[in-house]
Parts: C-alpha cells; sequence; structure tokens
C-alpha cells in the first residue's frame, strides 16, 4: 500500500512540475516575441536618433564658424574704431576749439548788434529784471 502511495505523489509532482514547465514555456516564447517586436521598432528609431544627431552636430560645427567670423568682425571693427579716433580724435578735437575760440572771439566784439531782451523773473506778484535780481539796478 506505501508503494501505491509514493506512486501517487510521485505522479501528483510530476504533474504539477510539467505544468509548470509548460507555463514557463509559454513565458519564455512571448518573452522572445516582446523582444523580437522591440528590436524592429528600435532599430528605426535608432537611425533616426543617429542622423538626428549628425544634422545637430553639423549645424553645431555652422554656428561654432559663424561665431568665429563674428569675433574676427568684432575685432576687426574695434581696431577700426581705435585707428579712426586716434587718426580723426585729435585733430577734430582741435578744430572745434578753435572755431569754439574764433565764435567767441567775434561774438565779443559785435558791440553794434543789440543784445538779447532781458529775461525777467516773477517775484511775489511783481515782475523784475534778472540784473535787478541780481543786485544791479536798471
Amino acid at each position: 500500500m506505501a508503494g501505491i502511495l509514493v506512486a501517487v505523489f510521485w505522479a501528483i509532482l510530476v504533474s504539477f512540475l510539467a505544468v509548470a514547465l509548460a507555463r514557463l514555456a509559454q513565458t519564455l516564447r512571448a518573452t522572445t516575441k516582446l523582444v523580437a517586436d522591440v528590436t524592429d521598432q528600435a532599430v528605426p528609431l535608432l537611425a533616426d536618433a543617429s542622423a538626428a544627431v549628425r544634422s545637430a552636430q553639423t549645424q553645431i560645427d555652422r554656428v561654432d564658424s559663424i561665431a568665429s567670423d563674428v569675433q574676427e568682425v568684432t575685432s576687426n571693427a574695434s581696431a577700426l574704431s581705435t585707428t579712426v579716433a586716434s587718426t580723426f580724435g585729435g585733430p577734430l578735437v582741435k578744430v572745434a576749439a578753435f572755431g569754439y575760440g574764433v565764435r567767441r572771439a567775434l561774438g565779443g566784439r559785435k558791440e553794434d548788434v543789440p543784445g538779447k531782451a532781458s529775461r525777467r523773473t516773477v517775484i511775489v506778484g511783481r515782475t523784475v529784471s534778472r540784473r535787478s535780481a541780481r543786485g544791479k539796478r536798471d
């Protein structure tokens, strides 16, 4: 009788192991199919990503080239500005100062030209000329 119990126990154990192995086989097949599908979808995505990275690198190279050109132009403009300022700056200031001196000299000699009308300032309801406000009488 003990032999029959052991045989039945082994038969039940083998049945459970067979069911577990069948389910494990199904899981492995499903996993294999999933990996194959992901691979099929990932390859084109990786190709697109690679193309985008190459395009971005090309654009970065262009921007780098433009930035170096702008830096060179800025350097040239700065040098030109310094050259123009040193070449024309001093003489222009001298000409302007000379012109101002000539105007002041000629402006002081014109006594026959009538002067401007004196300005008036209102102080507490009465009008006083500026000369009077400074202490000089009209």
